[in-house]
């Protein structure tokens, strides 16, 4: 079966690793049965999420949306937000 292309932009970057970090990456591969690549992305993300005065990922969604005036969002959707989840699920007219 082909694998399905990527629609991101990629760029290869090369890293230079010694013998006990390529051990770990390897290692890490495996277990999780991520590429290489794929461990060293998540890796950076968790890095950059993880230093101090950096925005947490819910924080910067909860910014996006909350600068999105063009959305009509009903004000109880916090207290609510299963029972529209639920709607939104179970809701199978074509749009």
């Amino acid at each position: 079966m082909p694998r399905k292309a990527s629609r991101r932009v990629r760029e290869p970057i090369q890293v230079y690793l010694d013998s006990d970090e390529r051990a770990l990456l390897d290692r890490v591969a495996v277990e999780t049965g991520l590429s290489r690549a794929e461990v060293l992305r998540r890796g950076l993300r968790s890095y950059a999420a993880g230093r101090p005065g950096a925005k947490s990922p819910m924080l910067e969604f909860l910014d996006y949306m909350k600068s999105r005036t063009d959305l009509d969002l009903p004000a109880d959707l916090a207290e609510r937000h299963d029972d529209y989840l639920a709607e939104a699920y179970e809701d199978t007219h074509e749009q």
